[in-house]
């Protein structure tokens, strides 16, 4: 259902805590002054406010003025305050946002204007104020600040080619800014021609035209034949070689977007000019087709990467050689490749597991050389720290809690402007910003009080901010607000009727929707289970609930029946293994059946769930699994397994069920 990432508006209802705080007005500096009246009249104050919102989105200054001089008195002034500035950013004087950041200084808003400010001043290239306030940007989680901090830098003849190196990895995001630092990098020659070519090839493997074209520009080579090459291959290639080494990169190009297509021309055109390639191009078509197999776990990926010895990697081909090695059983090329990573991407708790597992491969110093390895995550309660311990000879089992809670810790949680902020937002329908709120309070919080701030989101029904909280702990630990187990009345009945695992059911929620009972995703998949329409009128006729509509889905009992019915059928489909059952309830059962048909034998469930096709359902599926192992250990309160719960995969055979379209 990909539903994971697109989770878009939820409604958080029915919490009479929540009601209370969310209608008071919230204070927004950090000292709390005494409370403030309530406004005359929240709801139509909150309906200008959404108007305001949505005016400063579409950068109508006007409409934006015109609303904010009606809320004098709303409950979020510094909202209010910055949507009446956001559209009139680039008219308003250095001194007016500068009062801004100061009226409200410590605040997530105020740390948000400085985002748009910063990007604003690297767009007008004001360095002497860029280079003022970029210290202060607390966040700095946007890339686009990140390379006008690094333009700013190279236009003082600083050397920032390595740190442009790391950062520029992301071609179709680079707007503005990533494009003026390559340009500059390349026009003081802190970029080479290796260093050019290297983005030109990202942007052909990402799928980013404009990127690719001024790249191009800037290595001298026709802009109109490297568009070709990426959204046009089949005529690229048609129209040759060409003769130098730029010239071949763009067929390099052209020969990997054709891949996608078909890898059969492709190969062919790639052999056909092989003779006028050096080694290191050569080896390079081949990464490229490699790539393009590997997505669709084609039998051809492993032999192409056989073949790319030399190619300058890019960091999804590099992970993906690693799959498709783990797939193959070639442990060799397995921790080969993951060594040739860049230590940033080598340290992911993924290749950090499988390198050990690789390193344990050579016997008993093996072993010893690998334990490290494991030992640097096994205290991570993921999918790879938890078979990292199973690795070191544990298995996962749930901490002690520690010291209950007392009212005493949980009300400054509920006096926290920035929570109570955050709470309004939730009342709002506005999960962004109450999020936003939420999350940069947790910042400021010792483990005590992120505990405390998870039980005030528990009083307030807001789950999805309890358990991501309670997260955050790494000395003192409450797994029931981690892996909550709400509606239980419910949902125990129906995975009994059905002999479905709970914990697996539950893993699955705390996937699919953090518990929001009204969630809804981007693609129209609705409540607690993410149903979507379609599945859910084809599981109510399958069970016989003849009375089904749409709006169903958002009753929780008729969400919960028919999410996991859907279940039961597509673990009935998949022969009973959760891995592929998982993966088929998000992607859909079909590319399951496919993913399936591409095994020739059992496979090892941690690696079936790493080379999922699918960034996101391969995430999902490390989770729901992870999630399960931790919900068995919490319902049995005994260690458990996630390797037993992973198994094997095996290609579909005589049991398979078939249930499913």
């Amino acid at each position: 259902m990909f539903s994971s990432k697109l989770l878009a508006v939820v409604v958080l209802a029915g919490a009479c805590t929540l009601s209370v705080i969310a209608d008071a007005a919230v204070p927004d500096t950090p000292v709390a002054p005494a409370a403030p009246a309530a406004p005359v009249d929240t709801r139509a104050d909150d309906d200008i406010f959404l108007l305001l919102r949505e005016a400063a989105r579409q950068d109508d200054a006007v409409n934006a003025a015109a609303y904010a001089a009606r809320l004098p008195n709303y409950a979020i002034p510094s909202y209010v305050d910055y949507y009446r500035l956001k559209p009139r950013l680039r008219e308003a004087s250095a001194d007016e946002i500068r009062a801004f950041l100061a009226r409200y200084q410590g605040s997530a808003i105020a740390d948000r204007l400085r985002n748009d400010w910063l990007l604003e001043l690297g767009r007008t290239r004001d360095w002497v104020t860029f280079d003022q306030q970029y210290p202060l940007f607390v966040l700095n989680d946007d890339t686009q600040v990140k390379c006008y901090s690094l333009l700013s830098r190279a236009v003082k003849g600083e050397k920032v080619a390595a740190d442009a190196r790391a950062l520029l990895v992301s071609p179709p995001g680079y707007g503005d800014a990533c494009a003026a630092l390559v340009a500059t990098l390349a026009q003081a020659g802190q970029f080479d021609t290796n260093d050019l070519l290297a983005q030109l090839r990202l942007a052909g493997e990402q799928h980013a035209t404009g990127p690719a074209r001024r790249t191009a520009a800037l290595l001298g080579a026709t802009e109109t034949r490297v568009v070709q090459a990426v959204d046009l291959p089949a005529l690229a290639m048609a129209r040759g070689i060409g003769s130098d080494r730029v010239e071949h990169e763009i067929y390099l190009v052209a020969i990997g977007r054709m891949a996608r297509t078909s890898l059969n021309l492709a190969t062919i055109a790639l052999q056909k000019n092989a003779a006028k390639l050096s080694a290191q191009e050569l080896a390079t078509g081949w990464a490229n087709i490699a790539l393009a197999a590997s997505m669709t776990l084609s039998p051809d990926a492993y032999p192409a990467w056989q073949r790319c010895a030399g190619a300058p990697l890019s960091q999804d081909q590099l992970q993906w050689k690693t799959r498709i090695a783990l797939r193959q059983g070639d442990w060799k090329m397995v921790r080969a490749t993951i060594e040739a990573m860049p230590a940033q991407l080598r340290s992911d708790p993924a290749w950090t597991y499988w390198l050990g597992r690789a390193l344990a491969q050579d016997g008993a110093a093996g072993e010893q050389a690998a334990h490290p390895l494991f030992a640097r995550i096994a205290d991570q309660n993921s999918f790879y720290g938890q078979l990292a311990m199973e690795e070191m000879g544990q298995q996962v089992s749930i901490p002690p809690p520690g010291r209950a809670l007392a009212p005493a810790e949980i009300a400054p949680m509920a006096a926290n402007p920035g929570l109570r902020r955050a709470l309004k937002f939730f009342s709002l329908r506005l999960r962004f910003e109450g999020t936003r709120e939420w999350n940069w309070e947790l910042r400021k919080l010792t483990e005590r009080e992120l505990l405390a701030a998870a039980e005030f989101a528990r009083q307030n029904e807001i789950l999805d901010r309890m358990v991501n909280t309670s997260e955050r702990t790494r000395t003192e630990f409450d797994y029931t607000q981690r892996f909550p187990a709400p509606h239980n009345d419910i949902l125990q009945p129906t995975t009994q009727s059905l002999g479905l695992d709970r914990a697996w059911v539950y893993g699955l929620i705390r996937q699919e929707s953090r518990f929001i009972t009204d969630a809804r995703s981007g693609v129209g998949a609705s409540g607690l289970m993410q149903v979507m329409p379609s599945t859910g009128q084809y599981v109510a006729k399958k069970i016989g609930l003849t009375d089904f509509v749409h709006t169903m889905l958002n009753d929780l009992r008729t969400n919960i029946l028919l999410g996991a019915n859907y279940m039961n059928m597509v673990l009935a489909n998949s022969d009973g293994s959760q891995p592929l059952a998982s993966a088929a309830y998000n992607a859909g059962p079909g590319r399951a059946r496919n993913w399936r048909a591409t095994l020739s034998g059992p496979m090892e469930g941690a690696i079936f769930a790493e080379s999922i096709p699918y960034p996101e359902t391969r995430a999902y599926v490390k989770n729901v699994l992870a999630n399960a192992t931790n919900y068995a250990a919490l319902f049995d309160n005994k260690p458990q397994s996630l390797k037993a719960r992973l198994g094997t995969v095996s290609p579909a055979g005589a049991r398979a069920a078939n249930l499913l379209p």
